[in-house]
């Protein structure tokens, strides 16, 4: 008790401690790296470069967690599962610093690591200082698993995914360009904003950006987007305060555009939180109809509303409503629909990469089960002739193509409309069947699938 409180109390005055307590703190409480960051941050305890090195350590371990063990399991005489949990987490910091982090001297990260285990648990502060030299010694030998025969193994080895995941990806993609997503998927994703286009427009904002050195330029495929080069905090961006802006992927922003929301129709947004596509639909209908926004958590509506607030939107109402009821609002009683499902979220794993460490193949079908009681209770809401967008930030065929697949073959009162007709300027972002679907590695944006369903009767 008396270590844990001191690592506790100081957490916050050494980058290196204050990244410990945070990924310890991720994997006994689950909590989410972001908010924890978010938090130690806003102490405003670390400063200058230290809240730099602080984030990047606890982004940076979580994203090559399991390349630190595949290397850290060749450098132990025993078993990972047998160390004590703080020496392993510094043992991963440590060597993420040897193999990730150029600026930072060998020597620097050795004795750093040694310093912080004599402060926090100092019987181990030999073992850790043996192994990252040992790493020092040896690391021209250290061996990964053969691309050829076993291909799972060495995508998982070498970009940091379990294994698991690595075998669905090549089911899906081929082992090259699985190794090409996993590689992605492991790196810092790009920071994109939506522009506020009823305060502001891209350009404005852009040339506002430039006059204080951000560099910023316009997104590819989202005529809203704005992707963001280097770290930034967010409140302090201009535009920020005077709502002119949101932090939205861009994949997250087309699939607003998708919807095809019209001013002045009845929209409902099924499971909103945090808001950005309930907002960005907004923006799209001119801010002029209804939009009904609603939430399972009650607290995660706090976040929404605050977001609606800063944007200056009016047509948003929220509520709280479980969409696993099946008498959630009447039949027929929308235009148009979103319905971003809850997901594995393993399109988004390089922004929140604890997850990954977190998920099992079998969660995956336990997700797809509760997507479909989620679609059949969404679409039946929809007024004939009108339009449902059903999206994740999953890359897994169970969680997407088959939920839809599934629908359609249960409902015959609805069919799937092909994106490829209805938006041809984007047709590099859908698959020859007409859904929605980019990846990290193709597109630079998000993992992300969306596909549109009309009612007919």
């Amino acid at each position: 008790m008396i270590i844990r409180r001191a690592a506790k109390e100081t957490s916050s005055a050494n980058p290196r401690q204050a990244a410990c307590e945070t990924l310890l703190r991720i994997k006994k409480e689950g909590g989410f790296a972001d908010r924890l960051i978010d938090n130690e941050l806003s102490s405003g305890i670390l400063t200058g470069p230290d809240r730099g090195l602080y984030a990047e350590l606890v982004f940076g371990v979580l994203r090559r967690q399991g390349t630190l063990d595949h290397i850290l399991q060749q450098l132990l005489e025993k078993p990972m599962i047998e160390l004590d949990p703080l020496a392993l987490v510094i043992l991963r910091i440590g060597l993420y610093q040897l193999t990730c982090l150029d600026r930072i001297p060998e020597s620097a990260a050795v004795n750093e690591s040694v310093n912080l285990a004599k402060l926090i648990t100092p019987g181990t502060s030999g073992l850790i200082n043996a192994v990252l030299r040992n790493y020092l010694r040896r690391r021209d030998t250290i061996s990964f698993p053969d691309m050829t025969t076993n291909p799972a193994a060495a995508i998982a080895a070498r970009h940091s995914q379990p294994e698991w995941l690595a075998e669905q990806w090549i089911e899906q993609l081929g082992a090259k360009e699985a190794q090409q997503l996993a590689e992605a998927s492991s790196q810092q994703p790009p920071l994109t904003l939506r522009v506020n286009t009823l305060r502001s427009s891209r350009d404005e904002l852009l040339q506002e950006f430039e006059k204080v050195g951000i560099e910023a330029t316009a997104c590819r495929f989202s005529p809203d987007g704005i992707a963001i080069t280097g770290r930034h905090t967010i409140s302090t961006l201009p535009g920020f305060e005077a709502g002119l802006f949101a932090v939205q992927d861009e994949a997250s922003q087309l699939a607003g555009r998708l919807l095809g929301a019209e001013p002045g129709e009845r929209v409902w947004d099924a499971c909103c939180a945090p808001g950005g596509k309930s907002c960005h639909i907004a923006q799209l209908m001119d801010d002029r109809g209804e939009l009904i926004a609603t939430d399972i958590s009650r607290s995660k509506l706090t976040l929404v509303q605050d977001n609606i607030r800063r944007l200056g939107i009016t047509s948003v109402s929220t509520t709280v409503a479980d969409l696993h009821q099946p008498d959630t609002f009447p039949d027929g009683n929308f235009d148009r629909i979103l319905l971003d499902a809850p997901c594995s979220g393993l399109g988004v794993i390089r922004r929140n990469p604890e997850a990954k460490w977190r998920l099992f193949s079998g969660d995956i079908t336990r997700l797809a089960a509760v997507q479909k009681t989620l679609l059949k209770n969404a679409a039946v809401r929809l007024k004939p002739g009108g339009t449902l967008l059903y999206s994740t930030c999953s890359t897994s065929e169970a969680e997407n193509e088959l939920v839809v697949e599934d629908f359609l073959l249960h409902h015959p009162g609805f069919v799937l409309e092909n994106l490829n007709d209805l938006f041809p300027a984007w047709r590099d972002l859908f698959a020859f069947y007409g859904m929605f679907r980019v990846w990290p590695h193709r597109h630079g944006m998000d993992g992300f699938f969306a596909a549109r369903i009309k009612r007919i009767n």
